[in-house]
């Protein structure tokens, strides 16, 4: 019963909703689909992650499905897909974002006229999909057809159920080109790209210097540390006068919001404050997406003296906190620079929240005042929250940094408490055993199926036939142990909360470990660690790569999937289904 709802509702997210067209051209008795052959590709092998010109040659009077992000000529704007008429020798361009983390690209053809075609489920790659034979499909499943009446260079797409009958499959290699600047062990294997895990790291790098610097007064080193927002922190304040340059200097137009926080003594403690820049959209301005990550640290109770490596016991606070959340405000960075001058129908805000480890009071105080109140006639469409991630996959997966004892434990610390995966988690929920906001899970899934090419480590998890308490963990081990998992939580313990509550918006976050990571909210919450975690390359489980290697990775995965969500998100948000 919540298999057949979801896959229906999965469905209609594939390219965004909308009822097929009736009518639509398909092979009748006798009629033979085109061949391969009967279309030129040019080039041949495509560069992952780079926007580019690809040509289409047709050798014989065909229609052509190419279902990858494309840049429409009039407007910039980027489209899903679309489907083109081509007559007998004409040749159209298209300037295409191949993907950036598989190596084969797929489009279809059939016969003229034809404005419908099948298309793959929501948690499989093109590439399978082909080897499966579904070009081959029934009159009806999941299927792409054009959308009457939108004006736009390219005709625009929507998903639907009738696929208009079988189709021709025609394939093109992809090659991620790597930077001659960095070897393999440095991540030289995603390197290069619109956005790409190695320019990421190195702003996390930055951040998160360690060096020290005897004139910087602030925090004493070369990166950004003692991030603690509250009673003004004047590392903090540094720190942010930072970032507001660097999103300056993006052309984004940055907008602070300082306030303070009344805590139970009555007392007014200025807690810091908030920094947003907006990339204003030029059809519909007030409906924004926002991209956000708080960049605030763990407070140092225990006077940073502790190292639970050295004593054996966790305590609370750390200097820099590269893990939580350091990578999540690099990735927000990244991000906000490849997209600030894009070309969007929704405004972007990229912003970096203060006070999260205080309650989340930033983005709190940013969706309850700053929007409700100040900005009424805006909507938040969507949110995509990035906290802690970098930890996980590929340098451990479903059996954390080389856990020998990977199985649950009744009574142990923290077993019983984590999924290790790395998370995408969607939002807002009520109930753990279904799905209640599926087109963003399904767009969670169409993304990182193909684009960002996980299909064989992602698997969903909803709690149906689960105790709520366990549900989390019982799906996963039933569905055994996946690296990635996709799944809606109806409890939110980070900024994506304040969206959800004060707002009511569909949300998507990325993350790692929690308490499952021994340097979480902790001195040893540094650069060196994470890689030190992720590092493979002695290891009996996973590819050997170097933690470097798999740090790269791991934040090219979650960055490319933030940056695709964005792009699709803005052509059609996906709205909350409770409202």
């Amino acid at each position: 019963m919540v298999s057949s709802r979801v896959a229906h509702a999965l469905v209609l997210v594939l390219l965004m909703c909308s009822a097929p067209l009736s009518g639509c051209f398909a092979p009748s008795d006798g009629e033979e689909l085109p061949s391969e052959d009967d279309l030129e590709i040019r080039p041949s092998t495509w560069i992952g992650g780079e926007f580019q010109t690809i040509a289409f040659t047709a050798e014989e009077d065909l229609s052509l499905y190419v279902p990858y992000l494309l840049r429409d000529p009039a407007t910039n704007f980027v489209q899903n897909s679309t489907i083109i008429d081509l007559n007998e020798g004409e040749t159209v361009e298209l300037t295409l974002l191949a993907p950036p983390r598989t190596t084969t690209a797929v489009v279809q053809i059939g016969l003229p006229g034809r404005d419908t075609f099948p298309v793959r489920d929501v948690n499989e790659s093109w590439a399978t999909w082909v080897a499966r034979g579904g070009m081959g499909a029934a009159d009806r499943g999941p299927a792409a057809s054009v959308l009457a009446g939108e004006n736009s260079t390219w005709p625009s797409i929507r998903s639907g159920n009738v696929t208009g009958g079988p189709s021709t499959a025609v394939m093109a290699s992809i090659e991620r080109l790597a930077a001659p600047a960095y070897d393999e062990s440095e991540g030289a294997r995603h390197s290069t790209g619109f956005v790409n895990g190695r320019d990421t790291y190195d702003t996390l790098a930055f951040l998160s210097n360690e060096d020290l610097d005897p004139t910087d007064l602030a925090d004493g080193a070369e990166g950004f540390l003692n991030r603690w927002a509250g009673q003004g922190n004047a590392a903090y304040e540094d720190a942010a006068q930072h970032l507001i340059q660097e999103m300056e200097s993006f052309g984004l137009e940055v907008n602070v919001q300082r306030y303070e926080y009344t805590d139970w003594q009555g007392n007014q403690n200025p807690e810091g404050y908030n920094i947003c820049g907006f990339r204003y959209g030029s059809v519909v301005p007030n409906e924004w997406m926002v991209f956000g990550a708080h960049f605030d640290i763990a407070p140092p109770i225990n006077a940073l003296a502790l190292d639970p490596h050295v004593t054996g016991v966790r305590t609370y606070g750390t200097r820099v906190g590269a893990y939580d959340n350091t990578a999540g405000t690099s990735m927000v960075l990244e991000v906000a620079e490849a997209m600030a001058n894009a070309a969007t129908r929704r405004t972007m805000v990229f912003c970096l929240w203060s006070g999260e480890e205080g309650g989340k009071r930033g983005s709190d105080y940013w969706t309850d005042f700053y929007v409700s109140q100040e900005n009424p006639d805006v909507t938040v469409t969507n949110y995509v929250n990035l906290d802690m991630a970098g930890v996980n996959w590929p340098g451990g997966g479903g059996a954390p940094h080389g856990d020998p004892e990977p199985q649950i434990d009744d009574d142990g610390y923290p077993k019983d408490e984590e999924v290790w995966p790395m998370r995408v988690y969607i939002g807002p929920s009520l109930d753990h055993d279904l799905f209640n906001q599926p087109g963003m899970v399904g767009l969670a899934q169409w993304i990182g199926s193909d684009a960002v090419g996980v299909e064989a480590q992602m698997s969903t998890l909803v709690g149906a036939g689960h105790e709520e308490s366990t549900w989390k963990v019982d799906d996963w081990l039933e569905k055994d142990r996946p690296e990635i998992i996709v799944y809606e939580d109806t409890t939110a313990r980070s900024d994506h909360d304040s969206f959800q509550r004060n707002l009511g918006t569909v949300t998507m976050g990325f993350g790692g470990l929690v308490d499952g990571y021994w340097c979480y909210h902790q001195t040893c919450d540094t650069l060196g660690e994470m890689e030190e975690w992720m590092d493979t390359s002695n290891k009996d489980y996973g590819d050997a790569q170097s933690g470097t290697s798999n740090l790269v990775d791991a934040l090219d995965t979650i960055t490319w999937w933030a940056a695709y969500s964005f792009f699709h998100l803005d052509e059609e948000p996906v709205l909350n289904a409770y409202l």
